[in-house]
């Protein structure tokens, strides 16, 4: 039996598919929920009246808005306790990795070559595939000189897993060179070996 077509009736409704969604939805998702098409400004104030609520009732989950749609996550506080819960670690990835996704992010659309530019070193492929395979860096077209190279630029998900609406969102790049010294200060590696720009 469905719910009766009240506005608590729309509320529920979409609280209920954001809750039971294993992705981002965006509000030409939601408005199909409903026979008849409430349109984007009804869901919009749906969307704004459920992310109220569970705010004001000071809950351990939010609904936030990201790149490529809605979705309930874990406040930011709590998620130390559930990382504990987590049978795998998460991928840790080199200096390398993290400074070619950061010059791509701030930078893109960028070439191998920019990136090489910036860097100073050599990018080895593995390090593009790494970010590629994670999902965060796709190729966007490919730059009108010589050889036709690949110009590389962020994803959606790169922004739904960074839980950023828009690239305007990203952390000041003294932010980024902050926390890329911590980074530096963490790892166990001998000074005198540097890692090799394979490891990812």
């Amino acid at each position: 039996m469905e719910p009766e077509t009240t506005p608590e009736a729309y509320l529920r409704i979409v609280e209920a598919a954001l809750l039971a969604a294993t992705a981002p939805l965006p509000v030409s998702e939601l408005r199909r929920l409903f026979d008849d098409d409430p349109g984007p400004d009804l869901v919009r104030r749906l969307l704004d009246t459920l992310r109220a609520e569970w705010f004001d009732a000071n809950r351990g989950v939010e609904l936030v808005q990201l790149a490529s749609g809605w979705r309930f996550q874990t406040r930011p506080e709590y998620q130390v306790y559930l990382d504990r819960l987590k049978e795998e670690k998460p991928p840790r990835y080199s200096r390398a990795v993290m400074e070619t996704l950061a010059i791509i992010a701030y930078r893109q659309p960028v070439t191998r070559g920019d990136i090489e530019d910036i860097r100073g070193v050599t990018v080895s492929p593995n390090v593009l595939k790494a970010l590629e395979s994670r999902g965060w860096v796709d190729v966007v077209g490919h730059r009108d000189t010589p050889g036709r190279p690949a110009l590389f630029a962020t994803t959606r998900r790169f922004l739904d897993d960074m839980g950023l609406r828009s690239l305007t969102e990203l952390p000041a790049l003294t932010e980024i060179e902050r926390i890329m010294d911590l980074v530096d200060v963490s790892q166990t590696e001998p000074a005198a070996t540097p890692a090799p720009e394979e490891e990812v």
